[in-house]
């Protein structure tokens, strides 16, 4: 049984429902707040927490559901309200409490329940009224295993996506200087923020391997153990790590890819400044039209609107502010936005990308357009669009897949005049770079390539050689 079940309802949730819906499993049960009064918990005689429910969540952006949760969501229309209930780790009573809230609270809200199968027997979550709850390993519910270096989350999802809760331990564990670790089977996968969540080992992705009857990282199929208060590579032999056969199975090209840009923008601290801005334009250059959703965390529940992301962050200077949008369903597309205030102003560091099937071709002939607009109007720094052979649901798989390949480089106005006009004019690439309006400050596009050559990465290396030599 998983410890996370989902209520999908069509009304809001109220007090009522909610406790009505907790006391499913017996009245010698507590009922407690935590977080601020976005978690409610459920606890046994000692006050520990059996359960804890997120605030329930009005998503509003079509294709969430389904998105995160697979074809067994697909059918969840929008609005709709999203509860999420957690259960303490190892506790059979927990889990089956935690599947009778959800089916209680659909009944009440009318709605479904993720996973299907969860259980539905109410009587057995009563039954354990003497079972042993295990004490909670930190404040955060979604931390199941806490050591001195290292916070260990276990998932039992189709897709790991950038929860509140995940993304509230991962602040957690960095503030506290310990590794993230999220343990996973192998049918699982990364959303493209929570893989992006993973940067610096010793935090990582940790696949259980049911074959090989151990654990190999995700990410780079390295064999894992569990060793001093974490998992770390298991060294076959001097500098070299063993690589988990089921990491290797299924490499094959599909046809399906994805087209992804990274890049950054600084633009002065005017009180007129939107936010969002680039992201915006770079979305529509590619597919046409905005991006569907933004949000904070995964599932992105709020329609598009530069204007209320501008006001989030204005709420929350001079803190940084971390942001995804996604795209329509039938045009997947998801980014990550990170809007900082620095002393040069105001800097939107983005990254995103695009799926792409069999057939479908990425517009990689509005890539010099989408970067004049970006120097133009936006105040690009720097552009990095690459292209590599991945699903086409933008969702990483715990397998090998190739690297990505550079398809063009753009360089801002101002980074230009660093590196001298004729220097960056003048190039020691085949292809001539475009110039990128206006002609007295202009930026220019670096073509590399197609995508379908791994020796554009030298051509990319060459060109950064290049830039970075005094003018």
């Amino acid at each position: 049984m998983t410890k996370d079940v989902i209520a999908l309802t069509e009304r809001m949730p109220d007090v009522w429902s909610l406790v009505a819906g907790l006391f499913a499993g017996g009245p010698e049960l507590d009922v407690r707040s935590a977080g601020e009064g976005a978690v409610i918990q459920l606890c046994d005689e000692a006050g520990r927490p059996l359960v804890s429910v997120e605030a329930p969540l009005l998503v509003r952006v079509a294709g969430e559901a389904a998105r995160l949760l697979g074809p067994e969501a697909g059918d969840t229309g929008v609005p709709v309200w999203w509860t999420e209930a957690r259960a303490a780790t190892g506790v059979e009573r927990a889990e089956l409490l935690a599947a009778s809230f959800a089916r209680r609270l659909a009944r009440l809200c009318g709605g479904s329940v993720w996973p299907s199968d969860a259980a539905t027997d109410a009587g057995a979550a009563r039954s354990g009224a003497d079972a042993a709850a295990a004490a909670p390993a930190a404040a955060q519910p979604a931390v199941d295993v806490l050591t001195e270096r290292t916070a260990v989350v276990l998932q039992d999802r189709p897709v790991v996506a950038m929860t509140a809760w995940l993304s509230d331990a991962i602040r957690a564990a960095a503030a506290s200087d310990r590794a993230v670790q999220i343990v996973t089977p192998a049918t699982s996968r990364l959303s493209l923020p929570t893989r992006l969540s993973l940067t610096g080992l010793p935090s990582r992705w940790v696949v259980r391997d049911d074959e090989g009857g151990g654990y190999y990282d995700g990410l780079s199929g390295a064999v894992l153990r569990w060793h001093d208060g974490g998992f770390t590579p298991v060294e076959a032999e001097p500098e070299r790590t063993p690589v988990a056969p089921a990491f290797l199975e299924g490499a094959e090209d599909t046809g399906e890819r994805q087209l992804a840009l990274s890049f950054r923008t600084v633009q002065p601290a005017e009180e007129r400044l939107v936010l969002g801005g680039p992201l915006e334009a770079a979305w529509t250059a590619v597919t046409g039209g905005p991006p569907e959703g933004w949000s904070t965390a995964e599932p992105v529940n709020l329609p598009w609107s530069c204007e209320a992301l501008t006001a989030l962050a204005r709420d929350r200077a001079p803190e940084s502010t971390w942001v995804i949008a996604v795209g329509r369903a039938d045009r997947p597309a998801i980014a990550t936005l990170r809007v900082e205030r620095t002393a040069r102003g105001v800097e939107q560091d983005v990254t995103v990308a695009f799926g792409y099937g069999p057939g479908e071709k990425p517009p990689l002939d509005a890539l010099p357009d989408l970067a004049a607009t970006l120097v133009t109007e936006h105040r690009l720094q720097s552009l990095l669009v690459q292209l590599r052979a991945a699903r086409r649901d933008l969702s990483l798989p715990a397998r090998l897949e190739p690297p990505a390949v550079p398809v063009g480089f753009a360089l801002g106005a101002d980074e230009t005049q660093d590196v001298g006009l004729t220097f960056a004019r003048r190039t020691p690439l085949p292809a001539r770079p475009v110039p990128l309006r206006p002609a007295a400050r202009p930026g220019f596009y670096y073509p590399l390539g197609d995508g379908s050559s791994p020796s554009s990465w030298a051509l990319f290396e060459q060109l950064m050689r290049h830039l970075r030599q005094p003018g």
